[in-house]
């Protein structure tokens, strides 16, 4: 499938389907994770004390075929990295019109109007648990089976992307309020997280309250310092990029694929995170001018899109192990990743196959994306998050890809 006008107008034209959508809805849902919103579980104190009650709670919410929100009273809400996948995507949205010398998607002015709302927006969801700094956390409650995170607590995650996404809204706007919100929460990683000895280097904890190491996490925070050190040139920035980076590459399998984490190693090995892996290495080559890391990424790259797709369809599988497990993060976030490492190009034809699939067979008539198909069976659960952000974000970066004095940044 060439990437032809033809092509492009299909791609705008579900792109304004899920833009009006998350518009209309004011980027405000439900979120996979959000169980423990749940006013009736909260009722009950013994329940919600205990940390087996509630990591089944979530997880019976994540992985029911049917939506539980609504009779089990979760309330939709802003979920911060959400608004920063939407607030990078209209910075993405704008430049395509400039560059196209269109206005499919409003006026330059209104999509200013936009980006400039959402950064306030996302400006004003810091957490204040913790932190001095600018910092980001979830709008719920989440227990997994390594730690338990109250509601608003700060993690590199969250904090990633609100970095990367006042960045880009600076770029566009010039408020310096943007700019000064990225450099606080570049200081809330470098002071406020935990950091986890390695053999070689270091790895920076998922929140301040543990000290899990989790590689994706910790090279998110590498992507982070990155973007940070190419405005500034604080040398710390670089070294802790350096850092960090080097820790999770000494880890690196022989086979090119990524540990999940020191909890689980091998056992939990998926598609987007280890895409996260590969475009914040890709960050750091460019950002720190330095190919330390050059070799890690093309063994890593090879090993993902040689396990984690199927690529007779195009659809984006969650995990490397035999499934039919395919979750629409995954085709969302591959789309950056291709863009952010330069593949773009080279992989165009899958990449029009996997987001020709994505429209076709996960969009609904009134625009959001489906969560999953489990087999032959689709979770049609209208997530804001977790896949429409991740959609909206992922696709601006394929209208994007057609700038031709874009940059891979």
């Amino acid at each position: 499938m060439a990437l032809d006008n033809t092509w492009i107008k299909e791609v705008e034209e579900s792109f304004g389907r899920l833009e009006n959508y998350c518009g209309q809805e004011e980027y405000k849902g439900w979120d996979p994770y959000d169980g423990l919103n749940s006013k009736i579980f909260g009722a009950v104190p013994f329940l919600k004390n205990i940390e087996l009650a509630r990591l089944v709670w979530i997880q019976l919410f994540k992985k029911a075929p049917i939506n539980l929100r609504k009779p089990f009273l979760v309330p939709k809400g802003y979920n911060s990295k959400g608004i920063a996948l939407f607030l990078s995507g209209y910075c993405n949205l704008l430049k395509y019109q400039r560059n196209a010398n269109t206005e499919a998607f409003g006026s330059e002015k209104e999509l200013i109007k936009k980006v400039d709302y959402l950064a306030k927006l996302l400006v004003s969801l810091r957490s204040n648990i913790s932190s001095q700094n600018s910092c980001w956390g979830y709008n719920f409650d989440w227990q997994s089976k390594a730690f338990y995170l109250p509601r608003s607590t700060p993690t590199i995650v969250a904090t990633s992307f609100g970095i990367e996404a006042l960045l880009r809204a600076y770029s566009i706007t010039r408020n310096e309020k943007y700019l000064n919100h990225a450099l606080s929460a570049a200081e809330f990683i470098k002071n406020d997280l935990n950091r986890i000895p390695k053999k070689e280097g270091f790895m920076f904890s998922y929140s301040p309250l543990d000290n899990q190491a989790v590689y994706n996490a910790t090279l998110l925070a590498t992507r982070s310092l990155s973007h940070i050190y190419e405005i500034t040139k604080e040398k710390n920035c670089k070294e802790l990029a350096f850092l960090s980076a080097r820790a999770v590459c000494d880890l690196q399998n022989a086979d090119g694929s990524f540990p999940h984490s020191d909890q689980v190693g091998n056992r939990w090995r998926d598609n987007f995170h280890t895409a996260f892996k590969l475009e914040s290495l890709s960050s750091y080559q460019q950002k720190c001018s330095d190919n330390t890391f050059k070799k890690n990424i093309e063994v890593g790259f090879n090993y993902w899109f040689n396990h984690f797709f199927d690529h007779a369809s195009g659809k984006a599988y969650y995990y490397d192990t035999p499934g039919k497990l395919v979750d629409l993060h995954c085709a969302a976030q591959a789309i950056p990743t291709f863009y952010h490492l330069g593949k773009f190009k080279e992989y165009e034809d899958f990449i029009n196959l996997m987001s020709g699939w994505a429209i076709t067979n996960m969009q609904d008539k009134y625009g959001f994306f489906y969560f999953q198909k489990r087999g032959n069976r689709v979770v049609k659960i209208p997530y804001m998050r977790w896949p429409n952000a991740w959609m909206l974000y992922g696709m601006s970066f394929y209208l994007l890809s057609h700038r031709t004095d874009e940059k891979n940044t």
